[in-house]
């Protein structure tokens, strides 16, 4: 049995989703971003204790099969971030989230927008911007390495494309108490 998990975004939601799990003696469920796979159908009775336990750590069973989609192309946008980093020749956008969630981009695009009032691109340079203002807050790169690690075609490019979605630019995000941080869980 699979069900989705809404909120599940990083490794650590992976983890604390495991241990629920094993706390519930299920122990082999097979957990990923968004996503957990058991080896069988559980009763009414252990979905609801599972929904009640994942809402105490700020998560929530996904039923309704457009809401799962839309979860599942978030979760499959932080892969693609990470993606974009560690790859010389990235997948494109559209490949890499039909490949992920098994389904036809121009279907899941439709049903996000539909959904969300948003686009999936929008969504994935909200999301971009928030991984540039993690790496600026590093201090190890440059603006221009940063560019380069999420495959922007210039540096100016991102620039304006944080200023657009920010409202700063990145000399006025880097000052002292202005580097505001969002989860990438609550884009």
């Amino acid at each position: 049995m699979k069900v989705s998990v809404k909120n599940m975004v990083c490794p650590r939601c992976v983890e604390s989703v495991s241990d629920i799990l094993s706390g519930m003696d299920f122990p082999e469920a097979r957990v990923e971003l968004g996503s957990v796979e058991l080896d069988r159908k559980l009763t009414e009775s252990e979905l609801d204790l599972l929904s009640d336990r994942l809402q105490s750590k700020g998560f929530e069973l996904i039923f309704d099969r457009e809401t799962e989609l839309v979860y599942d192309v978030k979760a499959a946008l932080i892969k693609y971030i990470d993606h974009l980093e560690h790859s010389q020749t990235p997948d494109k956008l559209s490949v890499f989230v039909s490949r992920q969630t098994n389904y036809n981009y121009s279907y899941l695009s439709k049903v996000y927008s539909d959904q969300t009032g948003s686009t999936i691109e929008t969504h994935l340079i909200e999301m971009k911007i928030e991984r540039v203002k993690e790496l600026l807050g590093f201090r190890k790169w440059t603006l221009s390495e940063i560019a380069w690690k999420l495959k922007y075609s210039s540096v100016q490019y991102l620039s304006n494309q944080f200023k657009k979605v920010t409202g700063m630019t990145v000399t006025e995000f880097r000052k002292p108490g202005r580097a505001v941080r969002k989860s990438l869980d609550t884009i």
